[in-house]
């Protein structure tokens, strides 16, 4: 049997952490098929394994990801997952918290994956772009969608119809990237992140990403009839009852075991 040469994804589980690398290095890290369909593995299995509390999005050797294959793309079309979106990613809507960390490379489809993330670590000498237009291509799984909403209007609009990059320190300056590090840094960034996110409540975590998904773009009076029914049953839970107890008692909470409500 050939050798079939490394993985085009790997996975490494830290305590309560799904570490998640694109790993072809040779082309940016940039998605095919093969690595779109292991990448929606990875992210079936953070969702469904209990004992992962977060996952952590990067790229080996240097560069985050340079977006889809242009040498694939002739005859495999562009790598989604069908409801999903690119690498089973972009239009997806993970319970769990995800965390980019960038070094490099941020580039097309590779940053679109960034912005389906929750949090962004990046490297002083990372950069970003979204240059479809300059392959008669267009930024459809999220960048035309999302960016304007991340950063100053006409900044994204720059970034969208000119494909100029955005070097990391600019995105950290205006909020995208929520971590600067210097080179080589940005994972242990986000390992760090992810650590606080894991001093809380799983429950209050998941369901706060839920409410900030399902109600963007409304506004306020339509935004509270869609957070109630998912926060109101929070307050009557044993974690909520928990998470007090242990900051009047001034310890940590212990969170063991899934939220339940308190009274039948």
């Amino acid at each position: 049997m050939p050798d079939p040469g490394p993985a085009v994804l790997t996975t490494e589980p830290t305590p309560g952490v799904l570490l998640i690398t694109l790993n072809r290095p040779h082309v940016r890290n940039a998605v095919d098929r093969p690595l779109a369909e292991a990448l929606d593995a990875a992210l079936t299995r953070l969702e469904e394994d209990p004992s992962l509390a977060v996952g952590i999005l990067t790229g080996a050797e240097g560069h985050f990801c340079s977006g889809m294959d242009l040498k694939a793309f002739p005859t495999e079309g562009v790598p989604v997952v069908a409801g999903r979106g690119l690498a089973g990613l972009t239009r997806a809507r993970p319970r769990k918290p995800l965390i980019a960390a960038v070094e490099g490379a941020a580039v097309a489809g590779g940053f679109e994956l960034a912005l389906a993330c929750d949090l962004i670590t990046a490297a002083d000498t990372a950069f970003f772009a979204l240059p479809e237009v300059a392959r008669g291509l267009i930024a459809a799984e999220g960048g035309a969608i999302r960016l304007p909403g991340r950063l100053p209007y006409h900044v994204a609009m720059e970034m969208l119809l000119t494909a100029a990059p955005l070097p990391a320190a600019d995105a950290a300056r205006y909020g995208l990237v929520n971590r600067l590090t210097p080179e080589g840094q940005a994972l242990e960034a986000a390992l760090a992140l992810s650590a606080r996110v894991q001093e809380h409540s799983p429950h209050a975590v998941h369901i706060t990403k839920q409410i900030v998904q399902n109600t963007r773009g409304l506004d306020d009076h339509a935004a509270f009839s869609v957070q109630d029914p998912l926060s109101t049953p929070v307050f009557a839970t044993t974690a909520a009852t928990e998470g007090a107890r242990a900051f009047t008692q001034k310890r940590s909470p212990a969170w063991d075991g899934p939220p339940t409500p308190q009274h039948a």
